[in-house]
C-alpha cells in the first residue's frame, strides 16, 4: 500500500487523483492509464475490491475506522477528493483548452498515450498465443469503437444510471476511454457539462444564501441526472473493480495484453489532426440539441501538411511522451520507497 503518512505523499495521491479526473474528461483518454503509468493501478483495484459485504456489515454496526481502515480509506480517499477537484477546476481548463487550442490538446494527449504503451510493454515478457490474441482483440475493439456513430441524448434516468456504470470502466479499464463512450451513448454534454455545471452553480449560489435554484425546473433535474450518473458510477466502480481484481489475480498476462490492444486501438481516437463531423439533416442543417448546440456525428481523420503548425504538435507529442516517462519514474521511486517502508 502506498505511503500517506506525510503531507508531501497526500498531496501526491491528489495530484494523481485530479490527473485520473482529467483523464476520464477527455475523450479518448482513460484515467486507468494514469494509474497504470503511475504506480497505483492493482492497489487502486484491490482497495475498491474492499468494499464488499464485510465492508458493509461494519459500516452497518457503525464500526466506522474499522470500515475506513479496511477498505483502504486514506488512499482512496485522498485520491477521489483529487478527482473531485479535478471535475470543478483542472477540467474547466480542459474544456477551455480543447476549444482553442484542440490540436495541441490532441497532440499532448497522443503522446501521452504512445508513452503509455511503451511504459506497459516495456515490462510485459509473457508472450504466447493467448496474450497475442487477446492483444488483437484489445486492438480491434479499440479501433471499432472509435468509428462508431454517437446515439442521440437521452437525460431517462435509467439510461443515466447506465451510462454511469458503463462509463466508469475508463477509471478502471485502462485503454476504454469512458468520457468517448459517453459521446457515443449520446450523453457527454449532459453527463459530464451540463450537471456539473448545474452543480458548480448550485453550490455558488447556496453559498450566498441563494436558494433560488429550488424554483428552477431545469437546475432540479440537472441535479437529479448528476445524482442518478454519480449513483451509477459508484456501482459499476465497485462491481467492476471486483471483477478486474479476479482476472488480475488468475489471467494477469492475458488482462495485461488486452489492456495494451485498447490504448493501442484508442489511439485512433485521440488522433490529432481530424476535423469534426456534426449530423445533418437530408436538406444539409445541422441537427441540434436541446442546448441548441451542433450534434457531433464523428470525427474525419487526415494526415497533416508539414507546416509550423505541425511541427509544434509534433513538439507536444514528444511532451506527451516525456511526461509520461516522468511520472514512470515516479512510479517507480514511490514502489521503492513502499518497499522499504
Amino acid at each position: 500500500m502506498q505511503n500517506v503518512s506525510t503531507l508531501k505523499d497526500r498531496l501526491f495521491l491528489i495530484a494523481k487523483g485530479l490527473g485520473m479526473g482529467a483523464a476520464n474528461k477527455v475523450p479518448g483518454v482513460s484515467g486507468g492509464v494514469v494509474a497504470f503509468v503511475a504506480g497505483f493501478y492493482e492497489e487502486f483495484i484491490y482497495s475498491l475490491q474492499r468494499v464488499n459485504t464485510t465492508a458493509l456489515k461494519l459500516l452497518y454496526k457503525g464500526r466506522f475506522k474499522s470500515f475506513y481502515k479496511y477498505i483502504n480509506g486514506p488512499f482512496l480517499s485522498l485520491l477521489f477528493l483529487g478527482m473531485i477537484i479535478s471535475y470543478f477546476s483542472v477540467s474547466k481548463l480542459l474544456d477551455y483548452l480543447i476549444k482553442y487550442y484542440e490540436l495541441y490538446v490532441w497532440s499532448l494527449f497522443f503522446g501521452m498515450i504512445i508513452g503509455s504503451i511503451y511504459y506497459i510493454n516495456k515490462d510485459f515478457k509473457d508472450w504466447n498465443l493467448k496474450s497475442i490474441v487477446a492483444l488483437v482483440i484489445g486492438i480491434g475493439l479499440g479501433i471499432a469503437i472509435s468509428f462508431l456513430d454517437p446515439a442521440m441524448e437521452n437525460d431517462n434516468l435509467l439510461f443515466v444510471f447506465f451510462c454511469g456504470i458503463i462509463s466508469v470502466t475508463g477509471m478502471t479499464l485502462p485503454g476504454f476511454s469512458g468520457s468517448f463512450i459517453l459521446i457515443l451513448l449520446g450523453n457527454y454534454i449532459l453527463l459530464l457539462v451540463d450537471s456539473v455545471n448545474a452543480l458548480y452553480d448550485t453550490f455558488s449560489e447556496v453559498i450566498t444564501g441563494d436558494f433560488s435554484f429550488f424554483q428552477n425546473e431545469v437546475r432540479i433535474r440537472l441535479l437529479k441526472v448528476l445524482a442518478m450518473f454519480t449513483l451509477g458510477s459508484v456501482v459499476g466502480l465497485v462491481s467492476f473493480s471486483h471483477v478486474l481484481s479476479y482476472v488480475l489475480k488468475h489471467y494477469k498476462s492475458i488482462t495485461t495484453a488486452s489492456i495494451i490492444g485498447f490504448i493501442v486501438g484508442s489511439l485512433g481516437v485521440v488522433w490529432p489532426w481530424k476535423r469534426t463531423i456534426f449530423k445533418t439533416e437530408a436538406g444539409g442543417n445541422f441537427i441540434l440539441d436541446t442546448r441548441g448546440e451542433k450534434i457531433i456525428l464523428n470525427y474525419e481523420r487526415y494526415v497533416p501538411q508539414f507546416d509550423s503548425q505541425t511541427y509544434f504538435a509534433i513538439g507536444y507529442i514528444v511532451l506527451g511522451i516525456l511526461i509520461v516517462l516522468s511520472l514512470e519514474r515516479y512510479g517507480q521511486y514511490t514502489k521503492s520507497n513502499t518497499t522499504k517502508t
